[in-house]
């Protein structure tokens, strides 16, 4: 049994740590509030994980450091970087592999399906940070500090994530309602599935041949905005959804009062045009498949 330490009990953190709990494993989850999933296996400690002290204390003896963290969509800048420089000195300090969750921000705008090969070339406060954070880890990886990789996925699937889907789209529409989505409803989409971002993350802490470059979670075959919503409404016996396009200029109004939509028009390319993932060098090197949408779309309907 070895232990693994987990910052953060979002989705991704929460899921990571039944994952590895319920395979007999030693899990320590880190929140500020200490918070997380009730397991025999799992320790929830109340903590600063971006003191770098206190989260090298909190690492001592792991063999893998997952950071799942995350942070108000508004303030990354101000909380994600003190929190990367602390899991890479707390990985240099204890040897534990580091293992952190990203997305595909730093790609920017692309034409054609994303690989792990794909330049960045971020668009934006949030790609670029997420661009300059891997960069940071891959140096350190490089110069024999750390051992480090990189999971990526696309828009969340699942309980409890927080998404355009989950927030915007799926209350109205399960309820019967009409809903404007600042999105190309028919442009294909990639969609993640937390379930499957967790043992992506596994793997990549427990196999070699995933340290020092980035990978992307097996996910479903891409599905319009409008497909998904309509397989949302079937599983739940709601009436097919009723969407329309939101114009780009009614997005940048309601930005002016409410700091997290001023932060979609960052990210409106991701959903005004074909946004897909190529996770097949995962699958290939881990033999990790995409579970199904309609399991995602099962847990967020419920």
């Amino acid at each position: 049994m070895s232990l693994h330490v987990i910052v953060g009990a979002g989705p991704v953190g929460a899921t990571t740590a039944r994952l590895l709990a319920d395979r007999g494993e030693q899990v320590r989850i880190v929140t500020r509030r200490g918070t997380g999933p009730d397991h025999a296996a799992i320790e929830k400690v109340a903590a600063d994980a971006s003191d770098p002290s206190t989260l090298t204390k909190l690492a001592s003896g792991a063999t893998v450091l997952y950071n799942c963290a995350g942070a108000p969509y508004h303030q990354w800048p101000t909380y994600l970087p003190p929190l990367a420089e602390a899991c890479l000195t707390a990985a240099h300090a204890t040897d534990a592999v580091l293992v952190t969750t990203s997305n595909l921000y730093g790609y920017g705008p692309v034409d054609g399906p994303m690989t792990e090969q794909t330049p960045q070339r971020p668009k934006g406060v949030k790609g670029r940070l997420r661009a300059r954070l891997w960069r940071e880890a891959l140096a350190a990886h490089e110069a024999g500090e750390v051992r480090a990789t990189e999971v990526r996925g696309s828009d969340y699937l699942g309980a409890d994530t927080q998404s355009l889907l989950s927030m915007l789209v799926l209350p109205k529409v399960l309820a019967g309602a009409r809903v404007s989505v600042p999105a190309d409803l028919d442009a294909p989409h990639s969609w993640t599935y937390t379930a499957d971002v967790a043992r992506t993350l596994v793997a990549a802490g427990a196999d070699g041949r995933a340290w020092g470059r980035p990978w992307h979670v097996p996910s479903a075959a891409p599905v319009s905005m409008r497909e998904l919503a309509a397989r949302a409404c079937a599983l739940a016996g709601a009436p097919a959804p009723r969407l329309s396009t939101m114009p780009k200029a009614v997005l940048w109004l309601g930005g002016l009062r409410d700091p997290l939509v001023r932060e979609l028009r960052e990210t409106q390319y991701q959903f005004r045009r074909p946004f897909v993932l190529d996770s097949s060098a995962t699958t290939t090197t881990f033999g990790i498949e995409a579970n199904p949408l309609e399991e995602s779309l099962r847990e967020m309907v419920a």
